[in-house]
């Protein structure tokens, strides 16, 4: 068994409830079922790796004091086959566990044997995620929140692939629609004004340099062909030039971003292959529909939602979240996933019930819909909030930003803190070379490790992979380091559970922190061999741990810096 913090808790649960269930069969304990118990780690190690509060929570069903329910677990307690050395009972009925030295030896070893695949687990094993995420209006370019929702999607893919679940990426086109309408509206009157038309933009059109230049290019290469042309005709040509240039751009910015899709998804799709009106069909055979003031509408109030939805209004045409529906239908239904993750912004809080009632309306078990809120970001440079981009002037874009910071920053920043959660990107810090940069931090660490182990190697001290037995370890630096090393798979495991990328770059920044603390505290240069190869072999295991979690995040791991 591989030794970590998972496992040794498993042994703890094991041995506790193997001793009882001996005191059970011999009369000594009352036969009644046992309340859920937790297994911690102490902050003061003094009291053991590991403490269980079993007896505590038990003494009431087995109506003892706690502390001679724990003392009699101590007596039955069989540690042989297991991680432990030594159990004993604290204060008014704990149970502190004490781990072998052969188990922090063991971790290691366990990293240098699994490499690239330590701290994997397999709790989605066999289940098929789809995460979609950043689905940006392909009538503009990204913004800030894009550039958050673009890191935190990715990286909470790859954390889910982390712990064992299959996983694809999806990019939801809006191309149809209202959006697309004003998209049209905009780029037909930039495209009119061209030629002499002195037509006045509306208010809530889009007035950005963008539509201005897909016009101008449009009129450059089709001339004034669309000028008398009927407005649909006109409308539709334009469309059909600028959307595809929307859409690409949004692609090369997200491949820049190393963010690569496994599908971008149109909208247009589900209006096409007649899977908008099938859904409709689907509300209305189920009962769960209803005709209004010449509009059919959605009994989503009766689950869960606060009020009904309009499907179809008065003139005949779908609402937005029609081709939504549909969307997640095809998701769960026709392409067959486990579980849709979708990435939203704040603003999407009152669209979670509606999409659940509508899965549930459908047949669907919509607690297979999970959605991840996140909350707004601010940037921030010299304590004050910015707006604008210092080189254009314009609002800050997630293309202007990778301008302006390090990739490696972006991605890391983004999911330094829970995604619900409102964030400060401070640019002035992503870009400063100092342990103040987590980012840096933590590469900076991976640069050190890697220029020990090449110094060792010119001395002649090459790394070798030595059995257990021989590894030694008794520095509270080492040990210190060691254990955040064995805990890694318990965080994959609750970053896959609570879709928190943020996991792990607080585990990293903490790893960093460990690995200095043990090299200041722990000289290898001098030391006796066996010494000395249990701490390259310490070294080498953190240099591991933190290149996989970087990968994992898609953030660079330095070998010199």
């Amino acid at each position: 068994m591989i030794n970590t913090i998972a496992n040794a808790k498993n042994d703890v649960k094991e041995i506790v409830l193997n001793a009882l269930g001996r005191l059970v069969a011999e009369g000594k304990l009352p036969a009644e079922p046992l309340p859920a118990f937790a297994v911690e780690i102490p902050n003061d190690k003094s009291h053991g790796d590991f403490s269980c509060n079993a007896a505590l929570v038990s003494a009431k069903t087995l109506k003892q004091n706690p502390r001679n329910i724990a003392s009699l677990i101590v007596d039955n307690a069989v540690l042989e086959g297991t991680v432990f050395e030594k159990i004993e009972l604290a204060g008014p009925g704990f149970l502190n566990f004490f781990v072998s030295k052969d188990w922090f030896s063991g971790t290691v070893n366990a990293v240098l044997t699994e490499k690239e695949d330590y701290g994997k687990t397999e709790d989605g094993k066999g289940k098929k995620i789809l995460v979609e995420f950043v689905s940006a209006n392909p009538t503009g370019p990204m913004h800030i929140g894009n550039a958050r929702g673009g890191a935190l999607g990715d990286c909470l893919a790859s954390l889910l692939q982390y712990a064992g679940y299959y996983v694809e990426r999806e990019f939801y086109i809006n191309d149809a629609g209202n959006q697309i309408n004003k998209f049209a509206l905009s780029l037909d009157i930039r495209y009119r004004q061209h030629f002499g038309d002195t037509i006045e933009m509306p208010e809530d059109s889009y007035h950005g340099q963008d539509i201005i230049d897909h016009a101008e290019n449009f009129a450059k290469k089709y001339g004034d062909k669309y000028v008398n042309a009927s407005e649909e005709e006109r409308r539709q040509a334009l469309v059909d030039y600028a959307l595809p240039i929307n859409i690409k751009g949004l692609e090369e910015d997200l491949l820049k971003y190393r963010i690569k899709y496994d599908t971008w998804f149109k909208e247009s799709t589900l209006h096409n292959d007649g899977s908008v009106t099938e859904v409709i069909e689907l509300l209305k055979e189920k009962g769960y529909t209803y005709e209004q003031d010449g509009a059919l509408w959605f009994r989503s109030s009766e689950l869960g939602d606060d009020k009904d939805r309009v499907l179809i209004r008065a003139n005949g045409v779908p609402t937005y979240s029609v081709p939504d529906i549909a969307y997640h239908y095809n998701k769960l239904v026709k392409r067959g996933f486990d579980t849709a993750i979708d990435v939203l912004g704040a603003d999407h809080h009152g669209y979670v019930p509606r999409m659940r009632a509508a899965l549930t309306a459908l047949g669907v078990d919509a607690s297979r819909l999970d959605v991840v809120i996140m909350q707004m970001v601010r940037l921030v440079r010299n304590g004050e909030t910015v707006k604008l981009s210092k080189r254009s002037g314009k609002a800050i874009t997630l293309s202007t930003l990778l301008d302006e910071i390090p990739m490696d920053a972006a991605r890391f920043f983004f999911n330094l803190r829970d995604p619900n959660t409102h964030f400060e990107f401070d640019l002035d810090l992503a870009i400063e070379e100092s342990s103040n940069n987590p980012v840096y931090y933590v590469q900076y660490a991976h640069a050190r490790i890697c220029r020990i182990l090449e110094k060792q190697r010119e001395e002649g001290n090459e790394c070798k992979f030595l059995p257990e037995r021989e590894l030694v370890y008794s520095e509270k630096a080492e040990i210190e380091l060691i254990r955040h090393l064995a805990a890694l798979p318990e965080v994959i495991s609750e970053g896959a559970k609570t879709y928190n990328p943020s996991v792990i770059t607080r585990y990293l920044v903490e790893l960093a922190q460990h690995f200095h603390k043990f090299y200041d505290a722990c000289p290898i240069k001098g030391a006796e061999e066996k010494v000395l190869q249990s701490r390259l072999s310490l070294c080498t295991a953190a240099k591991i741990v933190i290149k996989n979690l970087l990968d994992l995040l898609k953030v660079d791991a330095p070998e010199k810096m």
